[in-house]
């Protein structure tokens, strides 16, 4: 019972925190800087590097390794795997990038706020995943309250990134002509593809515990491949500025020191 209160609580924060992010959206009028975006782009990208590493990459080395497997190779192969998964998203979903007003993926007729929250979708794909891999690791290992402070650690961090990222969907859409309601309904609701992919992977890691390393790496991938794709070169679009730069930096800073000191 303690499990579950813990991963629900866990799953539940990152998604309060996306609709807290989105609710910036009232305070801001249409025309709203630009430079906020880069600054919430370039932070989401931070914590998802460090995310990655500390939370997913080398805990899939330490986990293949105590199965008795060489700890690169599942890590390396999972992370190809991660990336290609994602690579083949972004071909196949229609969307847009808000910033640079690029569109990805088939030809569709959708219209473009339609596309910007498709692009979104694919965002929040990788980071459900990691988190639903992360406390089902901890569930394997005993389940004991200690056993959780690394996926703790993964949650707060990836919730705390979801503030600004969560701003990052509704100011677009505002910024297209939707009404500040509506975009927050719909930041919201991108929101919610997060815990949808965490639960599908804990119920997957608890079944197939052997491959574990191969889900964590391939998770770790797909992060990856989202904050060299999307977003850091969202967030240093406009006029030469260190604001993205220095918040790429922040964001990794802050999810550093998260996952050593609590995990």
């Amino acid at each position: 019972m303690q499990s579950f209160v813990i991963i629900g609580g866990g799953i539940g924060f990152v998604f309060l925190m996306t609709c807290l992010g989105a609710a910036t959206v009232f305070l801001f009028r249409r025309t709203s800087p630009g430079k906020y975006q880069q600054i919430f782009l370039g932070f989401a990208a931070g914590v998802m590097i460090a995310a990655s590493v500390w939370s997913l990459l080398i805990p899939a080395i330490e986990e293949a390794e105590s199965q008795g497997l060489i700890g690169w190779i599942p890590a390396a192969c999972g992370f190809v795997l991660g990336v290609l998964f994602l690579l083949g998203l972004d071909r196949l979903i229609p969307h847009i990038h808000p910033m640079s007003n690029v569109k990805e993926g088939l030809e569709s007729k959708s219209k473009r706020n339609t596309l910007l929250i498709f692009a979104v979708t694919l965002h929040n794909i990788p980071e459900g995943m990691a988190i639903g891999l992360a406390f089902a690791l901890a569930a394997q290992r005993g389940g004991d309250s200690t056993m959780y402070m690394p996926a703790i650690a993964l949650a707060l961090g990836i919730g705390i990134q979801n503030f600004p990222e969560g701003a990052a969907i509704s100011l677009p859409l505002l910024q297209e002509g939707v009404s500040s309601r509506k975009a927050f309904g719909l930041a919201c609701l991108t929101g919610a593809v997060e815990p949808f992919f965490a639960v599908i992977a804990v119920l997957l890691a608890m079944w197939i515990a052997p491959v574990m390393p191969w889900l964590l790496s391939f998770a770790a991938g797909a992060m990856i491949y989202v904050v060299i794709e999307e977003l850091i070169p969202e967030a240093q679009l406009g006029e030469h500025s260190h604001v993205g730069t220095l918040s790429v930096m922040a964001g990794f800073l802050l999810m550093m020191i998260l996952d050593v000191a609590l995990g």
